[in-house]
């Protein structure tokens, strides 16, 4: 009896677990991390949503199997979230399936759609199942740039020339997840020409649709006449109304791709529990002001990070979306490597973050930021860790951090 199993050897160990271990046990030997590793939201749902998901569990008839592509009412209701944030007409009926979660409906499309040695083109570095998926489904990877610029579209060309055979999938993530680089309508209208002339699906993951700063607002890929003929695009309630435990997300887009989809699903799952559905439409259709009062706080949270950090002697890039800082490793410590340095930030600061290397080589060298603590926790992390660039010798600026 074989225990070589095909897809467990093409899953590498996850790195970012052994930090996950790292960061439990110490948490067990009574050690007060602040966890600025996992994008796990710490705050709690709007009360309206929560309500909803009681009123609707007390029903004795709604304990029964849902529906896998999920109910009318939260397709209509994702398809008018579009309508009134994007500009976009979208058929609930063809054109939106719910997912438990944008990881799973990224999974379940990368099954439908891949079959064994087809070459997907997909960011490096980027959140694990943006590639993950698609080698479980049998897929190979070639690896793009996320950077949105003429070296993108360059590396583009070169992988449709001398990649055999032709990739078919193009995938990408904007806010990105882990480096929060942003794109503008004009980036998805090239991506959308590129994806027709060279007959590529393209995927689009807009996880962090709503958590952009600085009075730009993130445009989604439907906006570009003609997406849908090649696009689909997956969200999330996760992070817009902290909902990331109920597991809501969607799929939205091209006709064949969510029809493929929800097939797919019909054989593996019957839907998220008919009560969240029934809160999450609660969550679309009723008052908004959680998504500004979100967008507000990650915002000043990231200032918060941004200023107390510089002043603790770790310069890192102000975010212009999202809820990750994507930082470079301190100059002088930049030898030990991503994740040497998360391993010595937990042990000696007692801070939480992710390593680069864990979405991808090309993240090597980084490490990935949560802005999912308080103000007050953001800045005892930034003095822990003035004192652990102190202790290795690291020149921090006069003045205290925080």
């Amino acid at each position: 009896m074989s225990e070589d199993f095909y897809r467990i050897k093409r899953l590498p160990p996850y790195v970012i677990a052994e930090v996950n271990a790292m960061r439990a046990a110490a948490r067990a030997g009574g050690e007060d991390i602040i966890d600025l590793g996992m994008g796990n939201p710490d705050l709690p749902p709007p009360e309206h949503v929560i309500e909803k998901l009681v009123e609707v569990a007390r029903k004795p008839s709604a304990h029964g199997y849902s529906q896998s592509k999920g109910i009318p009412g939260l397709r209509k209701a994702q398809a008018n979230y579009y309508g009134r944030r994007f500009g976009v007409d979208v058929d609930p009926e063809t054109e939106v399936v719910v997912t438990m979660g944008s990881k799973e409906g990224l999974a379940s499309l990368a099954t439908a759609i891949t079959a064994p040695g087809d070459v997907v083109l997909a960011p490096n570095p980027s959140y694990p199942i943006h590639t993950f998926g698609f080698i479980i489904a049998g897929a190979t990877i070639r690896a793009v740039p996320t950077t949105p610029d003429e070296a993108y579209f360059e590396s583009l060309e070169r992988a449709m020339a001398f990649t055999v055979p032709a990739p078919s999938v193009l995938v990408m993530g904007y806010p990105s997840n882990p480096t929060a680089e942003v794109v503008d309508l004009a980036f998805y209208e090239r991506v959308v020409e590129f994806a027709k002339k060279h007959k590529l699906w393209v995927i689009s993951d807009l996880a962090y649709s709503e958590l952009y700063f600085d009075g730009k607002p993130t445009p989604s890929i439907l906006q570009v006449p003609g997406a849908k003929d090649v696009a689909i695009e997956f969200t999330s309630l996760s992070k817009t109304y902290s909902m990331a435990g109920w597991r809501m997300g969607f799929g939205v887009g091209n006709k064949t791709l969510i029809a493929a989809m929800t097939r797919v699903k019909s054989y593996l799952d019957y839907g998220a529990f008919t009560p969240i559905q029934a809160a999450a439409c609660a969550a679309l259709n009723g008052p908004q002001d959680i998504v500004e009062r979100n967008r507000q706080l990650y915002h000043k949270r990231r200032d918060v990070l941004v200023e107390s950090f510089g002043r603790a002697g770790w310069d890192i890039p102000s975010p212009r979306a999202s809820m990750f800082a994507w930082a470079p490793l301190p100059p002088a410590l930049a030898h030990l490597g991503s994740l040497e340095f998360t391993k010595q930030l937990l042990t000696h600061a007692q801070v939480a973050v992710a390593p680069g290397v864990g979405y991808g080589e090309n993240g090597e060298g980084y490490v990935r930021i949560a802005m999912v603590e308080n103000e007050q926790r953001l800045r005892q992390a930034a003095r822990n860790v003035k004192k652990y660039l102190q202790s290795m010798g690291v020149n921090t600026p006069a003045r205290g951090a925080g």
